[in-house]
């Protein structure tokens, strides 16, 4: 699972961090307990003493090697025996433990070229901060409500709009709790406040939650930081515009709320067509119409968005109006 520089930077900053807080915590409890029970010291020193002992033993040319390994193990052994029941009877459990933050990768994050999941851990929470902006509250699928849409004919669809938007609850539950490297692209159409944004934030924070990596962006904020990676020359910038390549999902928001222009439409362009050639999931809210987009985008966009995207609809009332005026 794909995650940007800027997220495996941070996680690694936390894991170098918990890492050297536990060396510190370690030496710490050492120190305390050498002041407690003086004997521990002694132990420790004769314990190095028996290791330069047996490496002697490996190297003498002289003398009965096996004689002398046999004795240097079996004094190591003793020591050990009594260090450990000083620190039984003397200590709370686990204080001179002496573990490392991760038992698996020693707190390297890494086992080979492979990421250890304690890092991975630390990558799947930073990923997840990026998300908290989308509201205050922690959305879910458990919040959805059909009843704030109504029993009723569309007038322009001549569809139910209820049965429809049961169907576009279903689909976008399936796709989270399912979600996969091919999951593939979902266009979210429909009129203001209609649970498009909600949704949308119920799936990127299920699909977050399965360790996926996710971006979750407003279609201005997006645009906004391709213009200053392309233009500005700033090396940070560049680097933060990789995550929408990178991430196994990316979510845009708000779709035709941007300033149009030239580079608007090029840079469109290329996080589309860049996704779709790469196989990575994209989903896009957009509160116009297929013959909105049509007009607003060129031909390249619109096409793609056609061909290589399900449609998911919305229709109802503005909800927000609902609830502020129920």
């Amino acid at each position: 699972m794909a995650y940007s520089a800027e997220v495996v930077r941070r996680a690694r900053e936390r894991l170098a961090q918990a890492k050297a807080d536990r060396e510190t915590e370690n030496r710490q409890h050492l120190q305390e307990a050498y002041e407690r029970v003086p004997r521990l010291r002694e132990i420790d020193r004769q314990l190095r003493l028996t290791m330069a002992m047996a490496a002697q033993a490996v190297f003498s040319s002289g003398g009965d090697v096996q004689a002398a390994m046999a004795e240097a193990r079996d004094k190591n052994l003793a020591l050990q025996q009594e260090r450990q029941q000083i620190a039984d009877t003397c200590f709370e459990e686990g204080f001179l433990d002496d573990s490392p933050v991760c038992s698996i990768c020693g707190g390297s994050g890494y086992i080979g070229s492979n990421m250890c999941e304690c890092l991975r851990e630390l990558c799947r929470q930073e990923q997840k901060k990026e998300l908290t902006f989308l509201s205050v509250g922690k959305e879910s699928f458990d919040q959805f409500r059909l009843e704030y849409y109504p029993d009723r004919i569309d007038p322009q669809f001549k569809v139910n709009i209820r049965t429809v938007m049961e169907k576009t609850y279903d689909i976008c539950r399936k796709y989270a709790y399912n979600f996969s490297e091919k999951s593939g692209n979902l266009l979210f159409s429909g009129d203001t406040g209609l649970g498009k944004t909600f949704l949308s934030a119920c799936i990127a924070r299920t699909v977050a939650d399965s360790g996926f990596s996710v971006v979750y962006e407003s279609a201005g904020h997006l645009f906004a930081h391709l213009e200053r990676a392309k233009f500005s020359g700033d090396e940070n910038a560049r680097r933060e515009a990789e995550k929408y390549n990178a991430c196994d999902l990316l979510i845009v928001d708000d779709l035709g709320t941007e300033m149009p222009g030239q580079f608007t439409n090029a840079a469109l362009y290329m996080v589309i067509n860049d996704r779709i050639l790469s196989g990575k999931a994209t989903i896009i809210s957009t509160n116009l119409n297929t013959e909105d987009l049509s007009r607003r985008y060129n031909p390249q966009i619109t096409s793609r968005l056609r061909g290589s995207y399900q449609r998911v609809a919305f229709l109802g009332d503005d909800i927000r109006v609902k609830k502020n005026w129920g």
